[in-house]
């Protein structure tokens, strides 16, 4: 059950930093394989270097239902990024779904692989965010991870509850949630602070 959970959220994060990846591309006016590459690098970038690290087979390449959701969001995003843009403040709280999925499923990942739990919350946060900071960086743009925002703390917040339960309590199920809730509980606030900042010091 919990497997299968994670697994909608894993496709939904995926969804989410592609739409993410879009955004940037049409603000930047790209043209479509613009849309395509930034929506798949922040996709599927995070999990792509954790993989390269840990030595273990880049998912994308079996599971090639990732490139196809990365691919389809672009290219809808290219037609229609409009109404995604009038509805752009509920894409902070989206991503925030995907941000917790993406930390405590590359948590899970670098623990099942033996892992140190200190290498396993870098992990989980480098599958989170490093999506965003490839797309940020090919894009020409300050990487969000170097904005006054909460956003990588919060993956790291939850990395360690995730480690705490799954890998010293060996309370899996506790851990995914918990970890899961820390995280986006971490990075709500951050977007509530971020909101509430002035404007000169966004």
């Amino acid at each position: 059950m919990i497997g299968e959970v994670l697994q909608g959220l894993d496709y939904f994060g995926t969804a989410v930093f592609a739409v993410t990846g879009a955004l940037v591309a049409d603000r930047k006016r790209m043209d479509l394989m613009g849309f395509l590459i930034l929506a798949t690098v922040t996709g599927i970038g995070g999990g792509t270097l954790r993989d390269l690290l840990l030595d273990r087979p880049v998912f994308w390449l079996t599971q090639w239902e990732y490139l196809v959701i990365a691919a389809v969001t672009a290219i809808v995003t290219f037609y229609v990024s409009k109404p995604f843009h009038q509805r752009a403040n509920w894409l902070p709280w989206a991503d925030a779904v995907g941000l917790a999925a993406f930390c405590v499923i590359g948590t899970q990942i670098a623990l099942s692989m033996d892992a140190n739990p200190m290498i396993a919350v870098m992990m989980g946060i480098m599958t989170a965010a490093f999506g965003g900071l490839i797309r940020d960086v090919l894009a020409g743009e300050p990487p969000l991870l170097l904005h006054r925002e909460i956003y990588a703390s919060a993956a790291l917040a939850g990395g360690i509850v995730y480690v705490l339960f799954a890998h010293w309590l060996e309370w899996s199920i506790a851990a995914v949630i918990l970890g899961f809730t820390v995280t986006l509980a971490v990075r709500g606030l951050g977007i509530r602070y971020h909101w509430h900042l002035p404007s000169a010091n966004r």
